[in-house]
């Protein structure tokens, strides 16, 4: 890469931060934060999601906007991700679980500020080339199974953190079941593509649980087999 590009490359990382900055101060009366943690902000700035987009793609990375990724699938817009990393309330002695692995960024993005990450995808070669990218960029601390999120992976539960990056219509029992007492899960729920809502869900220590709504969002759907 020539040093034009790479300025080019700076210029629209710099442009895309400033714009998340701005939607994290625009949503703050819904999320409740109005700017990101510096270690979320530092784990997020350090994963290039140039890496994460199919080549044909690769001239919009830095774009606040999802992307095709094949198999009907998408990328999540940046800002997404960031707010969705933040309000998960990640910890460095965490297990996450993640339900949705697409191309591997909401992982290679997570690992960096949890102990391990395990990440399930439905789309058969989704899961093979998202696992042999994150082992080749070194997120050795992401593991990736083909599987059927809507049930979870019960032989790892139970998680400290579980985030959803498809829509489900209500949140799946075996992922409450799944998380922790003092847990944390977010997840977009919603029936219809233009009916969907980001949705905090949090466990108390007795295993009661309580659901936050934020804002609307849209989502792919959580498939099943």
């Amino acid at each position: 890469m020539s040093r034009a590009e790479r300025n080019r490359d700076d210029e629209a990382r710099a442009a895309l931060m400033a714009d998340i900055d701005r939607m994290m101060r625009y949503s703050a009366r819904e999320t409740g934060r109005a700017a990101l943690t510096p270690a979320v902000r530092a784990a997020f700035e350090s994963v290039d999601r140039r890496d994460f987009v199919p080549p044909a793609e690769a001239w919009a990375a830095y774009d606040n906007r999802p992307l095709p990724i094949g198999h009907g699938q998408t990328i999540s817009q940046p800002f997404i991700v960031a707010i969705m990393t933040e309000l998960l309330d990640p910890q460095p002695g965490d297990t996450a679980l993640e339900v949705g692995t697409g191309s591997g960024y909401q992982a290679a993005v997570l690992s960096k500020l949890v102990r391990h990450v395990y990440s399930i995808e439905i789309v058969g070669p989704l899961a093979a080339e998202s696992k042999a990218r994150l082992a080749r960029l070194g997120y050795g601390n992401v593991t990736v199974v083909e599987g059927d999120g809507y049930a979870g992976w019960p032989e790892h539960a139970p998680f400290d953190k579980i985030i959803v990056t498809a829509a489900a219509p209500t949140i799946p029992p075996p992922l409450i079941e799944q998380l922790k007492p003092g847990g944390r899960m977010i997840i977009p729920v919603g029936a219809q593509y233009d009916q969907q809502d980001l949705v905090i869900l949090t466990k108390a220590a007795d295993g009661s649980v309580s659901e936050r709504r934020l804002f609307a969002v849209g989502f792919v759907p959580l498939t099943r087999p």
